[in-house]
Formats: structure tokens, sequence, C-alpha cells
């Protein structure tokens, strides 16, 4: 990006004006740029407001600004703008910038700063300065294949919700099933740990990926409830009942509404279960904690191991909480990778990200080295964002540190990245 010596460069701005220039050479009708970019606006990081000033300057445009060879360049002025829009100055600069961060426009500045141009008699630019909507044009394919993944996405885990209920209403009616028959089975630990899932249900949108895992988690409850209702009740076959019952919640998914998630089931209004009520006597009850109780009557060890292990995973980072948690991180990252789909498209956007704030090449190797390159990557999230925040000043030294403690086993990255989302809550 060429400086002019007032407006102070960033990547950002650099990234805006090669955009600019790929999209001088291609011809893109106005409408469909727009429409492309105000589908997937939201999801690049762009505000209500930052969408109201782009609408403001794609008037000013013209059809043949947007041909092959042209760039659809806005020069009205700052009152101009600040009338149409009701901005103040200091938030239509705010918003100009963001656009131009986030690669949607770019700043064609003259050497004195001031906009300014002209059209000749067919009415085509011959000379402009000022808000270039050239990035617009480059862009368009990508926010198209942008909106189709993001669609996809959604259906996606409209399924996966929809798989979710179907599993908590079968939990839900087996332990209920069980408690009421007063059948002997570890049912206060199901409920607990059913309880928790509950608590993980998301309450706004969440990645396809959460949401499998959380299927999983209710999927392999639902199986362990199963197996010890029809080891109570004293099936004969269990893993004939049991495929029999996958089958008959397989059959009521399909008959379901494919647009809607089921809805709560019928059985109790609330979300808590009722507790274990048993008419043994107290010797009976305390068999299940006596060490010489015989061994259907224990609680099962290896249930207990099982809770213990999903309960160890679902500390486990996944992508959408490092972004979540790292806002200015995640700005930078979508404006060096565009849309992030995976850990190696945020691992390769570190990388570049990593000379930045002055992480040498040989830090970077060994944190990949010693900590593999998917905690090392979250932990480079991290520092960055501490180091955005001015709460780190070497983050050389603070990812060597992170290295030492994954070493010696008393690195918690979960703990720094729920905190800040905590933090964030507040």
């Amino acid at each position: 990006m060429k400086h002019t010596g007032w407006r102070k460069p960033t990547p950002g701005l650099g990234v805006a004006e090669q955009l600019a220039q790929a999209g001088e050479r291609v011809a893109v009708p106005k409408t469909r740029a727009f429409v492309a970019l105000k589908r997937v606006g939201a999801h690049i990081g762009l505000k209500a407001g930052d969408m109201m000033l782009l609408d403001t300057l794609g008037a000013f445009t013209q059809a043949q600004d947007w041909e092959e060879g042209q760039r659809p360049i806005v020069w009205a002025s700052n009152a101009y703008l600040m009338e149409q829009t009701g901005f103040s100055l200091s938030a239509l600069k705010r918003h100009a910038r963001r656009l131009a961060e986030n690669g949607v426009i770019s700043f064609q500045d003259s050497p004195n700063g001031k906009r300014w141009g002209r059209r000749d008699a067919e009415g085509r630019i011959v000379e402009a300065y000022g808000f270039d909507l050239s990035p617009l044009s480059a862009r368009v394919e990508e926010f198209e294949e942008l909106q189709a993944e993001l669609q996809a996405e959604r259906e996606l885990c409209q399924r996966l919700k929809r798989q979710i209920t179907v599993a908590r209403r079968m939990i839900r009616a087996r332990i209920e099933a069980a408690v009421s028959g007063a059948l002997r089975g570890p049912w206060t630990q199901f409920t607990g740990l059913f309880e928790e899932l509950l608590d993980r249900l998301p309450r706004r949108h969440q990645a396809s990926e959460q949401l499998e895992r959380l299927l999983a988690w209710f999927k392999e409850l639902q199986e362990r409830v199963e197996a010890a209702y029809l080891k109570a009740t004293g099936a004969i076959n269990p893993v004939e009942n049991t495929d029999k019952n996958d089958a008959q919640v397989m059959k009521k998914t399909q008959e379901m509404n494919p647009r809607e998630v089921i809805p709560e089931p019928h059985i109790p209004i609330t979300n808590q279960l009722i507790p274990v009520i048993s008419n043994s006597s107290e010797k009976e009850e305390a068999a299940d904690v006596v060490p010489n109780a015989r061994p259907e009557e224990r609680v099962d060890g290896e249930l207990e191991d099982w809770v213990a292990e999903v309960r160890k995973k679902r500390t486990a980072l996944d992508l959408p909480t490092i972004m979540q948690a790292c806002p200015e991180f995640a700005s930078w990252a979508r404006n060096m990778g565009g849309f992030l789909k995976d850990w190696g498209d945020l691992h390769r956007v570190a990388g570049q990200l990593r000379p930045m704030i002055g992480i040498s090449e040989h830090a970077w190797n060994v944190a990949q080295d010693r900590m593999g390159t998917q905690v090392a990557t979250a932990a480079f999230a991290l520092v960055f964002e501490k180091h955005s925040a001015g709460e780190v000043a070497s983050p050389g030294g603070y990812l060597r540190g992170m290295v030492e403690k994954a070493g010696a086993g008393e690195l918690h990255l979960e703990r720094s990245f729920y905190g800040r989302l905590s933090g964030q809550a507040a």
C-alpha cells in the first residue's frame, strides 16, 4: 500500500488495496456485489452501521463504474455523508475504517488527503480519489461460496439439533421409567450427567463441530442408560432390544419435520428429573456403597470411569471458543485468511501473524514441536490477544513460558479461554 504520509498503513489496508486492483480487472454488476456481501456481512464482522455507510457510498456509483477496467470510487465529502447517515465524524471514520480493514472498500488517497473526482462526457470516471468499492468486485465469488457454506452449516446444525432432541427424550423417558418402577441401577449418576449435558445445550447458534460432540455425548449416555434399564428389567437379549430401540429412534427421526427442532417432550415440564425413590429397606439401599455388596448392586466402576472421561473431553478447546474468546485475533485472522473452516486454516494464519508481534520462527517451531500444532495455535491466539490488549509486553517470552508449563503438565489453556469468555459476559 502506498503511504501518503498522513494515513497510517496497516496489513488490512494493504490487503484492501490489493483487492481493489483485482476488482478493477473484473466486471461485476453492483447489485450482485452488494447482495453477496449483505448475506455474509455479519459473519465477516460487519456491523449495521458499516452496511448503512456502504449503501450510502454505493448510491453514488453508476453502472459503468463496475465494468472491467473501471473502479467505483466515491468522493463525497464527510459533511454530506454525515448528513445522509446521521453519523458523527468519529463514527463515520470508524465505520469506514472497519469496512477497509475487512477488505470491503479501499482508500484511494490523494497526496493531500482530499477527495475529488471527475467524469468524462460519457459518465466514466477519469480521475478520482476517495472510497474505492472495487474490493467488492474481487470478492463476489468468495462471498457467494461463503454463503453456500454457511447455508450448509445451518442445515447441518438443524439436523444435529433434531437428533439431540430425540436422544434427550429417550434418556429422560428411560430414567423416569426406571425411577418410577424403583429399578436398581446408577440412576442418580445418570441423572447428574444428563443435567450437566442439558446445561451445555446451546442458547444461541453454535458451530456444527460443537453440536456433533454434544450429540455424541448424549448418544453415549443414551446407550448406557438403555443398557442399565434392560439389565434392571431382566431383558433376555439386551443387544437385540437396544438395536430395536435404536431403529425406533431412527424411524421417529425420519418422521420429524425437517425444518424445525422437535419441541420439548410432554413428559415433565421441568428439567429436573424425579428423585430416586425406592421401597427397599435401608439395608438394601446401603448395598450400593458397601464394599461387600453384590456386584450387580454396586455402582458400576466402569460407569464412573466413563463419566470422568466424558467430563475430561468436555474441557477440550474448539475453534469457535477460541475465536469468540479472542476477538482481536479473530478479526486479524479473518482479514488475513478469509473464511476459516478448520484448525489448518487457523494454523496457517497464526504463522502469518507471528512476525507481527515479534515471535521468532525458532520459538514458534519449538512451541509446535513440544505442544503439538493445535495446542500451539491456540496458545498463539491467546498470546496475540493479550499482547493486543496490552497485557503481555514480550509475546515471545510469554509463549516460551507456556511451552515450559506444557512440558511440566501445568498448562491449562481451556481455563484461560473460558475465563476470557466469562469476562466478556460480565
